[in-house]
């Protein structure tokens, strides 16, 4: 693990047929330094569908995980039960995340 990277945001809901996934959208200057510690770190390789693996913290929580690209700009991180139970969290709220590559 490497560089940190903060950022903050609304945690938001993507629910399509059974299936429910809550993300959270890195932008900005965040993503900007995302993209370039990705390049200094890992030489640019991505991972399948250009993910960067990350460690992310919210609060007390950290897990491994990857962010995803999304063609409006902006990495999104997806965000699992078991974080948003530990830390109390839900879609609409604010949200700031520590990211480790």
């Amino acid at each position: 693990m490497g560089e940190i990277i903060r950022a903050c945001g609304t945690l938001w809901l993507w629910n399509e047929g059974k299936g429910s996934w809550h993300f959270l959208t890195i932008e900005g200057s965040a993503e900007a330094e995302l993209r370039y510690a990705a390049l200094s770190f890992h030489g640019g390789a991505r991972r399948g569908f250009g993910s960067i693996r990350v460690r992310a913290t919210i609060g007390e929580t950290c897990w491994d995980t990857s962010v995803f690209p999304i063609k409006a700009g902006g990495f999104v991180l997806p965000v699992k039960a078991a974080v948003r139970k530990a830390e109390g969290i839900g879609a609409g709220d604010e949200v700031e995340v520590r990211l480790e590559l």
